[in-house]
C-alpha cells in the first residue's frame, strides 16, 4: 500500500490567514487562524490551524509532501509594491515606510518562517494569487468544464481574471491590473462610509437595500465600465496607491459630504451611497461574466475572490440566465486561497484525480460530548445531557419561544416569546459563514428576534439582516430560487405571501441571503429544522454566526460558553448537552462590557 500524499496549503500575511490539508486530493482539514487566536482576521502564519490539521490527520510535519503558498511574494514586492511607490514618490513615503517594515521583517521571509515555526524542510510551491482563487472554485465545483471569474482587491498585479477550466486543466486568459480594482472600489467606499476596510464590506451590502441608487452619475465618474467588462478607476479620487487612507478630499467634494467617522449617525445619504455602490458593482460583475462567457464559453460559471462573497451580485448573475450552473467557492476570500494552492499542486505536480463537488465545508476542529462535559464540570456549569432524539425534540420546541430570558431587568416582557439559542455541533465550518455547526439560531416567524439578536446578542448595528436556513426541499415554497444554496452565497426574493410569515429573515427590500440544508450535508441541523417544521409548519429558522461584533466565530466550548454567558442568549447547546441561562448563577452572566472590551469594535 503506497504512502498517502499530504499537501498543506497556506494563506497569510495580509488578512484572513488559513491552512488547508489535503490527503490524496481530499480535504481533511481547513480553518482560519483567527478561530484559534481569537484575533479577528488574524494575518499571521497559521501555526495553530496547521498543528490542529496535523493532529486530526495523525501525522507530523515530516509527513507533509509539499507546502503551497497562495501567491508569489517576490513578484508582489519587487514588481508591484516597489514600482507603485516609485510611481507615486514622494507622496507614498509614510505608506512605503510602513510597508517596508512588514515586508522586511515578515513577508519576504515566508520560507524561513515556515521552516522556523513548523520545522519543515521540504518543497514549498508558490502559485499566483488569482490562480489560487480560480483553483479553489473550479476544482471544488465538480464541473467538467467552466468559465471562471475571480474578482478581489489585488493579488500580485491582477484584480480581476477570466479563465477556463476543463478536467484537470485550468488556464487564466485575461486580467485587469492594479490599481484598477472592483474590490478596492468597494473597500474605498466602505472606508468613506466609516466602516473598517477588509472587514466590513458586507455591512455596506446589508445597508444598501435601505437606500436608493441616487448617485450613479457620481459612481460612473469614479469607475468607467466598458461593454466587454473591462473597467478603469479614476485614480484622482483614490489615495490607496500612495497613502494610508483609501480616499481623500476630492471624493468628499464629489459626493458633497465628508467621510463618516466612528459611530456617527448613518443617514439616508450613507444608505443611498451604499445602494449606488452595490448597483455599480452588480453592473460591473454582469458585464465581466458576459464577456467571460464569450471568450471562455461554457454553460457553467465558477466564481472566487473576495467580491464573490457579494451574494446580491451573485443572485443577479444567476437571474440573468447567462449560465445554467453557478458555483461560488464558500471561502472565496484570502483564506480560500490556501485551498486553491493545495489543489493546484495536487493536479499540477502530482497529476491527481479530481474530487467530486464538495458537499459541505465542515472541515475544522470538533469536540466530543466527553470533552464538553469535562470542560463544563471544571467550570462548575449546570447542564442537562440528552440523547440526540430528545435533544432535537427539546430544542425544536424551545425555538417556538416559551421561557425566553428578558432582555432587560426593567422590562420583563420585551422579549416575550423570543428565544435565541447558541448551537455548537461537530466540525467547524471553513469560511466566513456559520452553516449550522457554530450558529446562533432563532424562530424566523418572530420579528422581535431581528432586533434581539442584533442588539442584545450580537451587539451590532440594527440594520443588519439575518440569513435563513431553509430545508432544501422547501426553498422554492418560500423564495424565488429553484436550486440549492448551501453556503449563503445567493440572495433571492422571499415570496410576497411569505414575508409576513418569516419577517425576521426578510430584508427591507423583500430579499434574503439563503442557506439551504439537506440531510446529506448536515443531518443533525436538518433534523432540528425538520422537527421545527413538524411542530409549526414552518421550515425556516434564523441562522447567524456564533459570535459578537468584533469577535471571530467561536471555535471551542470555552468560546461558546463565554459568548453565551455574556449575552442575552437563552440556551446553549454543546453537542448533546443543553445549558439554560436561567440555571446560571447571577455572578456568571451578563458581563457584556468586560467581555466586549477584549475585541476591537469596528
Amino acid at each position: 500500500m503506497s504512502k498517502p500524499t499530504y499537501i498543506l496549503g497556506l494563506s497569510c500575511f495580509y488578512h484572513d490567514s488559513g491552512a488547508v490539508l489535503l490527503k490524496d486530493g481530499e480535504v481533511i482539514f481547513a480553518a482560519q487562524e483567527e478561530r484559534y487566536t481569537r484575533i479577528k482576521q488574524d494575518e499571521d502564519l497559521p501555526v495553530n490551524a496547521i498543528f490542529k490539521a496535523l493532529d486530526i490527520a495523525g501525522i507530523t510535519i515530516n509527513d507533509i509532501d509539499a507546502i503551497g503558498f497562495y501567491e508569489k511574494p517576490l513578484l508582489k514586492f519587487f514588481d508591484r509594491i516597489l514600482r507603485t511607490y516609485f510611481k507615486t514618490w514622494p507622496f507614498g513615503l509614510m505608506q512605503y515606510q510602513k510597508a517596508m517594515q512588514d515586508w522586511m521583517h515578515k513577508k519576504l521571509w515566508t520560507p524561513q518562517q515556515i521552516e522556523k515555526e513548523l520545522g519543515y524542510k521540504g518543497d514549498i510551491f508558490y502559485v499566483p494569487h488569482h490562480e489560487s482563487h480560480a483553483a479553489s472554485s473550479f476544482y471544488c465545483s465538480g464541473l467538467e468544464d467552466s468559465t471562471i471569474v475571480t474578482v478581489d482587491g489585488v493579488g500580485e498585479w491582477a484584480t480581476t481574471t477570466i479563465g477556463y477550466g476543463k478536467g484537470k486543466d485550468l488556464q487564466l486568459k485575461q486580467e485587469i491590473h492594479f490599481p484598477h480594482s472592483l474590490g478596492l472600489l468597494y473597500s474605498a467606499i466602505t472606508y468613506y462610509l466609516g466602516f473598517k476596510v477588509n472587514s466590513a464590506e458586507y455591512k455596506v451590502m446589508g445597508l444598501a437595500p435601505y437606500g436608493e441608487p441616487k448617485y450613479m452619475d457620481e459612481f460612473h465618474e469614479l469607475i468607467e465600465i466598458k461593454e466587454d467588462g473591462s473597467f478603469a478607476l479614476n485614480m484622482t479620487y483614490f489615495t490607496y496607491e500612495s497613502g494610508l487612507r483609501m480616499t481623500g478630499r476630492k471624493i468628499e467634494k464629489l459626493f458633497g459630504q465628508p467621510t463618516r467617522t466612528g459611530e456617527s449617525e448613518l443617514t439616508q445619504f450613507h444608505k443611498d451611497i451604499a445602494a449606488s455602490l452595490q448597483k455599480v458593482t452588480e453592473e460591473a460583475m454582469l458585464k465581466i461574466c458576459a464577456h467571460a462567457k464569450k471568450i471562455c464559453p461554457s454553460e457553467n460559471l465558477c466564481l472566487a475572490g473576495g467580491v464573490a462573497l457579494n451574494c446580491v451580485a451573485n443572485g443577479e448573475i444567476l437571474r440573468s440566465g447567462m449560465f445554467k450552473e453557478i458555483f461560488v467557492q464558500p471561502a472565496s476570500g484570502d483564506a480560500g486561497g490556501a485551498l486553491g494552492v493545495a489543489l493546484s499542486i495536487w493536479h499540477k505536480k502530482y497529476d491527481g484525480k479530481r474530487m467530486p463537488k464538495i458537499n459541505d465545508v465542515y472541515w475544522g476542529t470538533e469536540y466530543s460530548d466527553d470533552e464538553i462535559e469535562t470542560f463544563l464540570k471544571e467550570e462548575d456549569i449546570p447542564y442537562q445531557k440528552l440523547n440526540e432524539a430528545n435533544l432535537i425534540d427539546t430544542v425544536s420546541s424551545l425555538l417556538e419561544g416559551e421561557n425566553a430570558m428578558p432582555c432587560t431587568a426593567e422590562s420583563q416582557n420585551d422579549s416575550a416569546g423570543s428565544v435565541v439559542i447558541g448551537w455548537f455541533q461537530g466540525r467547524m465550518e471553513f469560511g466566513p459563514r456559520a452553516l449550522g455547526n457554530r450558529s446562533i439560531i432563532a424562530d424566523a416567524r418572530n420579528k422581535e428576534n431581528w432586533q434581539k439578536v442584533n442588539l442584545k446578542i450580537k451587539f451590532r448595528e440594527s440594520f443588519r439582516p439575518f440569513a435563513p436556513t431553509i430545508l432544501e426541499e422547501r426553498v422554492s415554497d418560500y423564495c424565488d430560487l429553484d436550486r440549492e444554496s448551501p453556503y449563503m452565497l445567493l440572495v433571492a426574493d422571499v415570496h410576497p405571501d411569505k414575508r409576513e410569515e418569516v419577517p425576521a429573515i426578510t430584508h427591507v427590500d423583500g430579499s434574503a441571503r439563503i442557506q439551504t440544508i439537506s440531510q446529506k450535508q448536515n443531518k443533525k441541523y436538518y433534523d432540528l429544522i425538520k422537527a421545527f417544521e413538524q411542530k409549526t409548519g414552518c421550515p425556516v429558522i434564523i441562522n447567524t454566526s456564533f459570535n459578537v461584533r468584533g469577535e471571530p466565530i467561536v471555535e471551542s466550548p470555552k468560546d461558546a460558553l463565554n459568548c453565551f454567558l455574556n449575552t442575552y442568549m437563552d440556551y446553549l447547546v454543546l453537542g448533546n448537552i443543553l445549558i439554560k441561562k436561567t440555571d446560571m448563577p447571577e455572578d456568571r452572566v451578563l458581563k457584556s462590557k468586560e467581555y466586549l472590551e477584549q475585541f476591537e469594535l469596528d
